[in-house]
């Protein structure tokens, strides 16, 4: 029998309100953890975080357990007991950025606090806090409130949490690959995203991929003096400066590169509207960072070019001298990092490959170029008509009081590809985070409504799938 009218689901609500404050003192336990997995000092404190959350899983019945892999372990726990309804895999992951720069924190990154905000409201501050053991906690904490009140949960769970998202995550698809029987689902939640202001629940439904890399353009075979040689040596900044920008067309701002664009279509109309008026204008959209013009192709408003648009950009670039005071050197070498965010019908290969031999065919005698890729990713749309979708866009309109919205995001979660090729599921993107939560910077925060009602949404997304 499904549970997602109200006397079915009110008593598992009223429980996730009257024990918010042990929830909440589960969350500080597990933000204390100090699990930075880009640092080998905090292996065992990526381990300790491992172990905590199987502990926690097993305490509320799931069979849990804490696997190796080359790297940080992953943790993976079940509970298959329901008779009936779909099969869900819940991905999380347990690993925090680093804290630098520790000077601009306002307090210890891993001793969490609950700060008042001056309109009453609360945040919860600290490393992890909404990406993504915050995050991570919301669903955990849903599974102790309905098995605590009922029993038993009304669909099989599965849950995979991993401890190098925030690293590579090299290890991630081998994993699900190697256990592939053990893991597959019917559809997996993956809470890693945001909601919009203003308390309207949204469920990502496009991501875009990635492809990233190093250009090394290399010239003399040292650095030179640039009043001996400067004109008559070639100065490989200039040069990786002149291709770069040859790679976006200046009017229409379009990537230039053969076939980049095959395959790529727009959203339907109706998408574009409710985009349209998620943010009205581009001036809106842009304003919270200082600027008020769209930069990239024409025809397409800030929020398109972000959520379904794909683009280069130049991340970085180093060469010559930049220390303090002044050098006049003529550098041997330019580098460059660049990215290339992807939309649904690019092949992450095809552009890596369209953009070197975009920079081999601009190179003049006497210089050579070096490569190295950093990690390629396909993008990932869920179909929007699922019975799944509706059903969870249903449950979490149904908590915040406010029609659920389906958005697009700029950002890359590999993750998704990554179940999508290993195990052949489609992925919802539920998620509680706001833009201001400040993930990867200093004071990170998580606000204590989107962890309090986080709790409440999942119980109910997770009663309106047993009944879809």
């Amino acid at each position: 029998m499904g549970m997602t009218s109200g006397r079915d689901l009110n008593p598992v609500l009223d429980r996730v309100d009257r024990t918010l404050e042990s929830s909440l003192d589960r969350l500080f336990d597990f933000l204390r953890i100090p699990s930075i997995s880009a640092q080998p000092a905090h292996a065992g404190d990526c381990r300790r975080a491992a172990e905590w959350l199987c502990a926690e899983l097993t305490a509320i019945g799931l069979d849990a357990s804490v696997r190796d892999t080359p790297g940080h372990p992953m943790v993976v726990a079940h509970d298959r007991s329901a008779a009936e309804g779909p099969h869900v895999l819940f991905y999380g992951h347990y690993d925090v950025q680093p804290v630098d720069p520790l000077e601009l924190w306002h307090s210890a990154p891993f001793d969490p606090k609950l700060v008042r905000n001056a309109d009453g409201t609360a945040r919860i501050v600290a490393r992890g806090a909404s990406d993504d053991k915050g995050q991570v906690m919301t669903f955990v904490e849903a599974l102790r409130a309905l098995r605590a009140e009922r029993g038993t949960l009304p669909l099989c769970v599965s849950v995979v949490i991993e401890g190098e998202e925030e690293s590579g995550g090299a290890n991630l698809l081998p994993f699900l690959e190697a256990n592939r029987d053990e893991l597959r689902a019917d559809v997996a939640l993956i809470c890693d995203t945001s909601m919009l202001e203003g308390g309207v629940p949204a469920i990502t439904t496009a991501l875009r991929g990635m492809v990233g890399e190093d250009v090394t353009i290399h010239c003399a075979n040292r650095d030179l003096h640039s009043g001996i040689y400067g004109n008559a040596a070639r100065n490989p900044i200039e040069l990786l400066c002149g291709i770069l920008a040859s790679v976006r067309d200046a009017d229409s701002g379009r990537v230039v590169l053969p076939g980049f664009y095959d395959g790529v279509q727009d959203p339907p109309a109706e998408v574009r509207a409710q985009w349209q008026a998620i943010a009205p204008s581009d001036a809106g959209f842009l304003g919270p960072v200082g600027l008020s013009v769209p930069a990239g192709e024409r025809g397409y408003s800030a929020i398109e070019q972000t959520w379904c648009r794909p683009t280069f950009e130049i991340n970085g670039m180093t060469g010559g001298y930049t220390g303090d005071g002044f050098k006049t050197v003529l550098p041997a070498q330019a580098s460059a990092k660049v990215s290339f965010r992807l939309v649904a019908g690019q092949d992450p290969a095809q552009v890596r490959a369209a953009f070197r031999d975009h920079v081999r065919g601009l190179l003049p005698a006497d210089c050579t170029v070096d490569f190295a890729a950093h990690g390629g990713s396909s993008a990932s749309v869920v179909p929007s008509d699922g019975p799944a979708l509706r059903a969870a866009l249903a449950a979490l309109g149904a908590e915040w009081g406010h029609p659920a919205v389906t958005v697009g995001s700029g950002g890359s979660i590999p993750v998704v590809s990554e179940v999508k090729q290993a195990l052949g599921m489609e992925s919802l993107l539920i998620g509680f985070a706001l833009e201001d939560d400040r993930i990867h910077s200093p004071n990170e925060k998580y606000d204590l409504t989107s962890f309090h009602r986080g709790i409440r949404s999942w119980v109910r997304v997770l009663g309106a799938l047993a009944d879809a």
